[in-house]
């Protein structure tokens, strides 16, 4: 009976063993399949970033969308701004803690501290990773007034700048010789060139039109400005949480101090007075903190305004950058515009020229049609004392020509002295 047990439980071990390596496999396989729909997940989740502190180190990270909205404090519309799966036109947003930028192809999130670039093969990100790291190691010796996130904003805005501007020059260098040979000679392939070009310059205009807007909207707005000083709100956060603790720990010893006394000392007739002289003290000195506090509330927003101005006139320098490759942009269009008026002058021209060329035929075919039917009808076979004589018919021809000769250059003159054909 044991041995029958024992074989029993044998074989089922063994058919639970067996059962265990397929669900084994299955498990594997399963778990190869889960591996590979986690790595979708993960590649559909996170995505590469580069960050770069204040002294200039670059680390790439695979960074989800909730770490970096953990990170820098930012809603998920900001960060869908900077998805490189949808289009948006170029956006500067100034939050608490960040500043969402999405210039062209440099799309970052910058931080008191760090910035947070979007990884790519893009030569604009690969020369904004090299120059502000650059920049960062070689300013990290020597004093500079310029916060950190301006500095990121700064070099985003410059290369933005020099980007369009010098895509507007090779256009024109492009476009210009085009135009020049369009106007001397009207072609089939000149035209196309011209409408290719025109499609161009019209996508390149509307980017420099939304990075001029958007560093005009921020230069109108002190609001959105003032977010963007994430140093400063970052020093005095950490300004105020240290005196918050301050005061909790005096808090603290001075209720300890006060139990202490009222446990020994022992109770004087002169307390009152004692306590009005120290209810006067801490009058004064609260009365000294208001004012201390009025004072550097008061310099505080000065300086905030002088910022204010700094960053100002920073945007401003990139505004007339950008306005000036702006007016570029127009005065091609404008040349262009001048080149297609002049083609279809120049083609009117011609047309008027057919149309005359037209007149003329139709006057002459006029004429002849004339001299057809006299000559038809003389040249029918009708009895007539006219046929006796054989010289009669040709002056019949000869006064026939002689008289549509007259009306044609009777409709000449006639077309001349109405202003038909000028000149």
């Amino acid at each position: 009976m044991d041995k029958v047990r024992v074989a029993s439980a044998s074989n089922h071990l063994e058919s639970i063993s067996s059962h265990g390596d397929t669900f084994s496999g299955f498990a594997s396989a399963s778990g190869h399949g889960l591996g590979f729909f986690g790595l979708k997940k993960s590649r559909h989740g996170s995505r590469s970033w580069i960050k770069i502190d204040q002294d200039g180190e670059a680390i790439v990270l695979a960074l989800d969308k909730a770490t970096i909205m953990r990170r820098c404090s930012l809603p998920s519309r900001d960060l869908r701004l900077l998805d490189p799966l949808f289009i948006y036109p170029s956006t500067i947003l100034g939050r608490e803690k960040a500043i969402v930028v999405y210039l062209e192809q440099i799309r970052c999130v910058i931080t008191a501290d760090e910035v947070y670039l979007m990884n790519s093969l893009d030569g604009a990100v690969v020369q904004y990773k090299q120059e502000l790291c650059n920049r960062l190691q070689a300013k990290r010796d020597h004093a500079d007034n310029l916060p950190f996130e301006f500095k990121a904003l700064e070099l985003a805005l410059e290369l933005t700048c020099m980007s369009l501007d010098a895509q507007a020059k090779q256009l024109a260098a492009e476009i210009y010789p085009v135009l020049d040979e369009l106007a001397s000679s009207i072609s089939t392939l000149n035209l196309e060139q011209v409408r290719r070009f025109k499609g161009y310059l019209l996508g390149l205009t509307q980017r420099v039109q939304k990075v001029r807007d958007e560093i005009e909207h921020l230069m109108d707005d002190d609001g959105d400005m003032a977010e963007m000083y994430l140093t400063e709100k970052k020093q005095r956060m950490e300004a105020y949480a240290s005196s918050d603790a301050y005061l909790a720990d005096s808090t603290e010893e001075h209720s300890v101090s006060v139990k202490g006394v009222s446990k020994s000392a022992p109770v004087s007739p002169v307390s009152p007075v004692v306590s009005a002289k120290v209810g006067r003290n801490l009058q004064r000195a609260f009365s000294s903190i208001t004012a201390s506090s009025r004072h550097e509330s008061f310099m505080s927003s000065s300086d905030e305004e002088e910022d204010i101005v700094q960053l100002e006139m920073l945007l401003e320098a990139y505004f007339v950058v950008i306005d000036h490759t702006l007016s570029n942009l127009s005065s091609l269009k404008e040349y262009i515009d001048d080149t297609e008026d002049f083609i279809s002058i120049k083609l009117g021209n011609v047309q008027n020229q057919l149309i005359k060329f037209e007149v003329l035929l139709t006057a002459a075919s006029f004429v002849a049609a004339i001299f057809a039917v006299v000559a038809g009808v003389f040249g029918m076979n009708f009895t007539s004392s006219i046929f006796d004589d054989a010289s009669t018919f040709n002056w019949v021809l000869t006064i026939a020509g002689v008289c549509c000769i007259l009306l044609y250059v009777s409709f000449l003159v006639y077309f001349r002295r109405n202003k038909v054909f000028p000149g």
